[in-house]
């Protein structure tokens, strides 16, 4: 029996996924021909907070076993919509809703979403098919220069490699004020490595002066760390980026402030009457003070991490106005922002923060930090609008990156699937062309401690600190890693690359997984690796914009398709996550119907005319087909 309703099939669902405002989607559901329905369908959608709408369905198709009845929507506003279908059967009214968030089943279930965005929604074409490269700057590469005006109290590290200090003080405070010295200067130097790999976008982490290392407790929003360098390094930087094909986007922390800061200035390091100074201060109105100055709204209670009023016209007009911080540092050089901490920053803010980086022009790049599925999101009691034209490009692929190291781990297939189907669903095609694809990041532990160690949930960072993969381990991380890998660069978006995954970094969670780039001691097979996946993606425009298509889905194998059906081409990628060879049969072997092929990576060809391909352990093939 064919099913009731299924939002991903087109024959159910016209459109998949998200639709313009103004774009007319059908929607059909087949009743079996036993269930004699009292008066036709209605499909129900509504906006949250708005009336519903009822749309009687209309007979479109008797097929053998049942009828099928079709609504036509155009959405007139852009919002997360939900739908579900309601049937009077013997005078009871009954429900067609969500299982398995695209199936339907009668009476039980949730309501289907339909993301509806704005037409004029674009994203920038420079980063789509491209790949990107996550640097923390104090532990990339260190230039040696000579740099002026570092703080006194900062302790410069001369042993790079060594252990980032964790432990707290005897009043439990971690300071994060040891510096290896990794510089704009020796991110520079480095760009021909980058080139060469095949980056095409570099993400900073914060940059700006601050007095820790991680540089989120901004304390001048423009200027360049002096242990970084200078503004001038930073321009250069962009300037020699550019003529290797590489953008740069940077950190944008403007959810709050350092309270040692020019803003704020607790501790009197600088000349400037900081809030914290005097109720009088420019900056005063900034800042929440419960009682004026010790009391203060910070950042997750962290009181060196005093909360910023985003939506003060004072701080608004700083960041976001004319010759403000957005201004100043794209004018630089710089491509765009990664926002922190996105969730934390209202909507009013993100709207003018947009409109301050487009007209720059579409081409400078907006990503924000949003851990779920940033299309429904909901923080503070409001509804995010993150994805739907005004606001953001695009956001962190943190569910891809659930999904991933869970599949690669052993984890259902099907669940695999399900995941990436439903943000490929509830996002918008421009944004999906650039959601920001991970494995790794400051913020979590290393993708090869995750997939090839011990766990590290509730273990103490004295654990963290000692703990080494043994070359068993070290073995399993990095094949599993490699399966990881693929799917992170030929699923839909960019590829991010966390600084040294590619050389075999190790690194449970912060700050031991933001230790010194492993130069001399790299896994050059891993950046062999590294780089024959960038070589496979940029071949083919397929992975710039492509749909994603699921053709086989086994306990070991998965084999999905990258294509471009207007134009009949698809790129097909073979998977095998297991420790044993996997051969993959003529009745799934897709791809030997197709008279041109050719093996973008795989040395199976010969296979191929024998209707099979042998996967070894945790390999992979890539073929190039015309459909």
């Amino acid at each position: 029996m064919k099913k009731i309703y299924d939002s991903w099939d087109s024959s159910y669902k016209s459109c998949f996924g998200a639709i313009k405002n103004g774009q007319c989607c059908d929607f059909s559901i087949r009743i079996p021909h036993e269930m004699k329905l009292d008066f036709p369908p209605v499909m129900v959608i509504f906006r949250t907070g708005f009336k519903e709408r009822f749309l009687t369905m209309t007979e479109s198709a008797v097929e053998s076993d049942c009828t099928v009845y079709t609504a036509s929507f155009v959405p007139k506003h852009i919002g997360i919509h939900y739908y579900y279908f309601a049937l009077t059967i013997d005078g009871t009214r009954r429900y067609v809703k969500s299982v398995s968030k695209h199936n339907a089943v009668i009476d039980n279930g949730d309501l289907f979403q339909l993301t509806v965005y704005s037409s004029n929604f674009t994203t920038p074409d420079f980063i789509k098919g491209g790949v990107m490269y996550q640097i923390f700057p104090d532990r990339f590469c260190k230039s040696g220069k000579e740099h002026k005006n570092v703080p006194k109290d900062r302790i410069i590290r001369n042993d790079w490699g060594g252990m980032p200090y964790y432990r707290p003080d005897q009043n439990g405070h971690v300071w994060n004020n040891d510096y290896f010295g990794g510089d704009l200067e020796g991110i520079r130097s480095k760009l021909p490595y980058l080139a060469e790999l095949g980056i095409t976008c570099i993400y900073l982490n914060p940059i700006f002066e601050a007095h820790e290392n991680h540089r989120y407790n901004t304390a001048d929003y423009m200027k360049i760390d002096p242990m970084l360098g200078t503004n001038e390094d930073f321009k250069r930087l962009c300037s020699h980026a550019a003529e290797m094909g590489i953008d740069i986007i940077l950190d944008g922390v403007f959810s709050h402030t350092g309270a040692d800061s020019i803003y704020f200035n607790k501790f009197n390091r600088y000349d400037s009457v900081g809030a914290y100074n005097s109720q009088d201060s420019e900056y005063s109105s900034w800042y929440t003070f419960y009682e004026f100055p010790d009391k203060y709204e910070s950042w997750w209670g962290i009181d060196t991490l005093p909360n910023v009023n985003e939506n003060d016209e004072k701080y608004t007009n700083f960041i976001c106005g004319d010759g403000g911080v957005i201004d100043y540092w794209l004018e630089q050089g710089a491509a765009g922002f990664r926002l922190d901490v996105a969730d934390e920053l209202p909507d009013e803010f993100l709207d003018n923060l947009n409109k301050c980086v487009k007209k720059h022009g579409n081409s400078k790049l907006i990503i924000g930090e949003v851990w779920e599925d940033a299309s429904n999101k909901e923080s503070y009691g409001v509804k995010r609008r993150y994805l739907l034209g005004s606001q953001l490009d695009s956001v962190m692929n943190y569910p891809f990156r659930e999904a991933i190291l869970n599949y690669v781990k052993g984890g259902s297939v099907f669940d695999f699937k399900i995941q990436v189907m439903s943000i490929l669903e509830n996002y918008p095609k421009p944004a999906i062309d650039v959601l920001m694809n991970f494995v790794s990041t400051h913020d979590t532990e290393r993708a090869i401690n995750n997939l090839g160690g011990e766990t590290c949930v509730g273990k103490s960072k004295d654990w963290m600190s000692e703990r080494r993969l043994t070359e068993e381990e070290y073995n399993l991380g990095k094949a599993r890693l490699k399966c990881a890998m693929v799917l992170q660069f030929f699923l839909p978006g960019v590829p991010c690359i966390y600084y040294g995954d590619e050389s075999g970094m190790q690194g449970y969670k912060d700050p031991f997984n933001r230790q010194c780039y492993n130069w001399g001691s790299e896994d050059k097979e891993l950046i062999k690796f590294t780089k024959k996946l960038i070589e496979i993606r940029k071949s083919s425009k397929v992975f710039k914009d492509g749909k994603l298509i699921f053709l086989t889905l086994d306990e070991n194998v998965l084999v999905f398709a990258r294509a471009r059906t207007e134009r009949k081409k698809a790129v097909v990628i073979f998977l095998n996550r297991s420790d044993s060879p996997q051969t993959i049969t003529r009745d799934r072997l897709v791809i030997s119907k197709y008279k041109r092929f050719e093996m973008l990576y795989g040395d199976h060809k010969d296979q191929i005319e024998d209707d099979l391909i042998i996967l070894p352990p945790y390999g992979y093939a890539a073929i190039k087909v015309e459909l």
